[in-house]
């Protein structure tokens, strides 16, 4: 994992890949929204949240010593796994920056925003179009 611009990038064995890279505010404190995203992950079972990017499955990987997330994003028809990390600072007690990376996993060229969307439907809230599950957060890209 090598920390990129504030944002924490997984890396690919591919020379030639999709990657993203985002840093958001986020209303809410740094625990309301990484439960906001382990809550999206987990309602993905029961049907109660679905990735609202084209239906991927998002999987827990592992937590990094300060908080963040390594996690990972396959795609419906499975031909396609992206792995993604999320780091979460405090601002204030209100507000916590999301910084994150999301990079396709095989060679890739033009991924139509998907590595973005990865990340962003994670945290983003319903003033945005999102469909929250635990904490309905308010959200500016930096």
């Amino acid at each position: 994992w090598v920390a990129a611009s504030s944002a924490v990038c997984p890396g690919s064995p591919s020379s030639v890949h999709a990657s993203c890279q985002i840093k958001a505010e986020v209303d809410g404190p740094c625990k309301a929204v990484r439960q906001e995203v382990l809550a999206r992950l987990g309602a993905q079972a029961s049907g109660a949240w679905h990735d609202p990017h084209n239906n991927g499955t998002y999987t827990y990987n592992s937590a990094l010593p300060d908080g963040g997330l390594v996690l990972s994003r396959t795609s419906p028809t499975g031909a396609y796994t992206d792995k993604l990390g999320l780091s979460f600072t405090a601002a204030s007690n209100t507000t916590c920056v999301v910084a994150g990376g999301s990079e396709s996993q095989v060679f890739s060229i033009m991924d139509f925003s998907t590595n973005y969307c990865n990340l962003r439907m994670l945290y983003c809230g319903s003033v945005e179009g999102c469909r929250p599950v635990a904490h309905d957060l308010g959200v500016r890209e930096l």
